[in-house]
Order: structure tokens, then sequence, then C-alpha cells
């Protein structure tokens, strides 16, 4: 979808501009180095799409290494069909490579996301009649360890103007999809879609969250698809 796509550009050009002090010593920006992935990603959007499912930022071995938010390689190649050339960051972290389709690593979040897509409908198409998936920030923070630092936990004069441009693109995101369901994947998410929701005063729109898949919180590895599947149809989104 054009509008989507020109409102990841923008997005990307403002960020670009930030700078980031220590404890973060690296910053990816997948849509800059993945770019046709994350293009032919945004042009499955449907303009009926009636959910939107927001994750928090790209994970290393997921959407930092195919450019599609919960990017696990096996399901973006396989299921989602997109396979593009990646390029890499100019400034690589050793302990964290950019290697796009070739990486070796499981990106679990994701793995577990998009399997759950994959089981209940019959094709990527199908899901994307009616879904779609998007990351409210797309950079990833690293620190010289090659620990991940997520959004959240960065200084607030960095994380202000971090929020205003990934609130305005959010924002411009739910106009032009116009979506009946907003679902956070994880409570920040679902924090940022509050926000943006309410500030902007759009109406129409039910907000509710579903538990992160995240292999770091115990209760996502305890049937996380069996809760999720729950928690969709309490809230009326299955």
């Amino acid at each position: 979808m054009r509008t989507l796509v020109d409102a990841a550009r923008e997005l990307s050009s403002t960020l670009r501009q930030f700078d980031f002090a220590d404890p973060v010593t690296h910053v990816y920006n997948p849509l800059e180095y993945a770019w046709k992935s994350h293009c032919k990603f945004l042009k499955k959007a449907s303009k009926a799409t009636e959910v939107i499912l927001l994750g928090m930022n790209p994970g290393p071995w997921g959407m930092a290494q195919t450019g599609v938010p919960f990017g696990e390689i096996s399901a973006v190649r396989d299921w989602l069909g997109i396979e593009e050339n990646v390029q890499r960051p100019e400034q690589e972290h050793p302990k964290r490579p950019i290697e796009g389709f070739n990486c070796s690593r499981s990106e679990v979040s994701g793995r577990r996301l998009w399997g759950l897509f994959s089981e209940r409908f019959d094709s990527a198409d199908q899901f994307f009649e009616r879904h779609f998936v998007v990351n409210y920030c797309p950079l990833v923070f690293m620190e010289s360890s090659g620990r991940n630092r997520t959004p959240d936990k960065l200084p607030a004069g960095e994380r202000q103007p971090l929020d205003e441009a990934c609130d305005k693109h959010l924002h411009r995101v739910l106009r032009t999809l116009s979506p009946r369901h907003a679902v956070g994947v994880g409570a920040y998410a679902e924090a940022c879609l509050k926000r943006v929701i309410e500030n902007s005063k759009l109406e129409g729109i039910a907000i509710s969250r579903i538990l992160h898949p995240s292999p770091a919180s115990p209760a996502a590895n305890k049937d996380w698809a069996g809760t999720v599947k729950k928690q969709l149809s309490e809230s009326g989104v299955w």
C-alpha cells in the first residue's frame, strides 16, 4: 500500500537524524538496509484491514535480519513468501551480524506469532485480508556487550523525540488502515496504542492486548498460543 510505504520512508528519514548515547553503542534501522523486504511486506496490507497487531521494536534475529515485524526467517520466507536481498548497517556490532535470510538463528517471538497465524489461516493472503502487523519503533538498540536495550529503557531526553516520531507514524498507519481492533503485543505496545488513539481522538477502534511471545516471559513459555487464542476470542478479535 503506497501510503504505508511513504509513511515508513518518512519515519526512517526522521530517525536517521537522532543520536543515542551510552550505554547504547549500536543502532540498526532495518527500514534502511532491509528496505526491499519491508516494502514488500507493507504492500501486503489490505484496505479492508480490521485488526492491527502492534509490537515494540525489532528483535536481533527477526526483523533486524529480514525487515519484517516479528520476522522469523522461515516464516517470512516460507509462509509470507518474502525473501529479498538484505544489506548491512553502516556500523555493525560484531556479536550481532546482519546475515539476512542466511542467518541461522531463530527468533522465538516471531516463530510463535507467525506460527499461530499459519495454524489458523490457510495462507498468508487470507491472514492479510483482515490483519496486519506493525512495530511501534523500527530501531534496534544494542549495548557494547550486544545486549538489546528496549526503547522504554532509553533516557527521557532520547525517548521523547523518538516517541513523537513513532507516535506520528502509528497515527498515520491507523488512519490509513482504519482498523476496528488494535492489539498490543505486550503491555508497552498497548500503552502506545492507547496514547496515540486517545491523543488523536480516533474513534471506533477497540484496544486490547495479548501476551508477548518472548521466551523471556515465563507465562509465554506455558502454552502461549492457547493463551493468546483465548485473549483474542475474549476481546472479540477472533
